[in-house]
């Protein structure tokens, strides 16, 4: 795997556990939000409002057609009401504060408040996110706006929400820059991963008449036929990830040679962490891993 999409997968149960977070879901509930819509193979699962307000609220009391624009995947008409409607129950500081104490809290109950290699898994992710600039990257720039907290382990889930974050914003660049939309994005990653089309993307809001127009315009381009890629397809959304990993390029040259240090340290916390139900057995990063093999 391109060490990039590597750094990704490790990192993706460390950071991405704040969105499964039972602490998370349970400080938002004290803030009047809906608690966790259950859960699928133990994992809990976010409520949405909770989920765009609390994520958006990294880049500020923003309004919802802006944190749209920047998950850029989900419908607006879901997302814009999410967020009016969190915006009359908090705001961004208290939020932004309730998601950082859950995703950390999470982090000590399953690993420890410093387990092994936690201040070398600090240093190396400091000096992987020291290079990375903002520009063109909303929620990137919105984590780095924030205070790095005062643990090791705290350090550790902020510098990797940064990375994440940098990640996805620069997934977003390069599928803009192929001249997709999220509709047609979806579909494509859905076949990209192995998944049937309309799967995972309806997680995203959109119509069946949204989806019949995006699948369309994909065969119009000779992207996908009516069930799956064409080769001409495959190569289009395989060069999407090769322009997202070039843009970790300074972010890798800065890690140098001990990714494999690191990722000696994360993975058997990512493991830990999926054992105790606080992400996904399986996400789009390990997808992406058997498409790239397979």
């Amino acid at each position: 795997m391109d060490p990039a999409r590597a750094l990704a997968a490790a990192l993706e149960p460390v950071t991405g556990q704040v969105y499964f977070s039972p602490e998370c879901h349970a400080n938002y509930e004290a803030l009047g939000f809906a608690p966790s819509r259950g859960a699928t193979n133990g994992v809990a699962l976010p409520d949405g409002p909770a989920y765009f307000t609390s994520r958006g609220s990294l880049m500020g009391q923003v309004p919802g057609e802006l944190v749209a624009a920047a998950f850029a995947v989900f419908n607006p008409q879901a997302v814009v009401p999410s967020v009016t409607f969190g915006w009359t129950l908090t705001d961004a500081a208290t939020i932004c504060a309730a998601r950082d104490a859950g995703a950390i809290a999470q982090l000590e109950r399953v690993l420890g408040p410093s387990p092994d290699g936690v201040g070398r898994a600090r240093e190396l992710l400091a000096r992987t996110c020291e290079p990375l600039r903002p520009e063109g990257r909303p929620l990137y720039a919105g984590v780095l706006s924030q205070a790095m907290p005062d643990t090791d382990l705290g350090a550790v889930w902020r510098l990797g929400d940064m990375l994440r974050e940098f990640r996805g914003d620069s997934h977003t660049a390069a599928w803009i820059g192929a001249d997709l939309d999220a509709t047609e994005i979806g579909l494509l990653s859905e076949l990209y991963w192995g998944l049937p089309m309309r799967s995972y993307s309806r997680t995203r809001a959109w119509t069946d008449e949204q989806f019949d127009a995006a699948h369309d315009r994909l065969q119009s381009r000779g992207l996908v036929d009516a069930v799956g890629f064409t080769p001409h397809g495959h190569q289009v959304r395989e060069q999407i990830e090769i322009d997202t990993d070039r843009q970790m390029d300074r972010a890798m040259a800065a890690l140098g040679g001990d990714l494999d240090e690191l990722l000696a340290i994360l993975l058997p916390w990512g493991a830990a962490i999926r054992e105790a139900k606080g992400y996904p057995a399986s996400g789009p990063h390990d997808l992406a891993d058997v498409a790239t093999r397979g």
